[in-house]
């Protein structure tokens, strides 16, 4: 793994938080606990700051990055990125799901219990309603999320990201 000081700044982690052996982390970043970040990781804070909040996952292959002195990028609590997702830039609150390849550009704002679909582009500056899901190039909103999505899908997949971070 490569956790690295940028500029004087160094990665900051919360407690209980896994680290595969090959993630990247760099710079001006804060996480809380229980956070994981999985195999080809990277979370670049060189240019402006990250900060995540507990209980997230960052799965294979994603990619956290910002806009120099334009858009840091935050993501709150019991949030899942999925593998090869791109975020960038943007707000992240609580309860959400990136889906596997998608893109969050700068300026988005993706506001609670939502999901984000597989392969969604979320170009620059949307903003995500609560509750909602997104899809599509460039997505827009397909419907709004029911408490079984909530419990069955967000708050599942951030519980076992948790669970395989221990078998590791």
């Amino acid at each position: 793994m490569i956790i690295k000081s940028i500029l004087g700044k160094k990665p900051k982690f919360g407690d209980n938080c896994f680290l595969a052996e090959n993630c990247t982390i760099i710079g001006d970043f804060t996480c809380g606990d229980d956070c994981s970040f999985w195999y080809n990781s990277v979370v670049r804070a060189d240019v402006n700051y990250i900060k995540i909040g507990n209980k997230v996952n960052i799965q294979d292959g994603a990619v956290i990055h910002a806009t120099y002195k334009k858009s840091a990028t935050e993501i709150g609590d019991n949030v899942s990125i999925g593998h090869n997702a791109i975020v960038h830039g943007c707000t992240i609150k609580d309860n959400v799901l990136v889906g596997m390849g998608a893109i969050i550009m700068d300026n988005c704002v993706v506001n609670s219990n939502s999901i984000i679909a597989a392969g969604a582009v979320l170009t620059k500056g949307t903003i995500v309603e609560s509750g909602s899901i997104y899809a599509g190039m460039p997505a827009k909103k397909i419907k709004d999320i029911s408490q079984e999505l909530i419990s069955g899908e967000i708050d599942r997949i951030a519980e076992s990201y948790l669970m395989y971070s221990t078998w590791q």
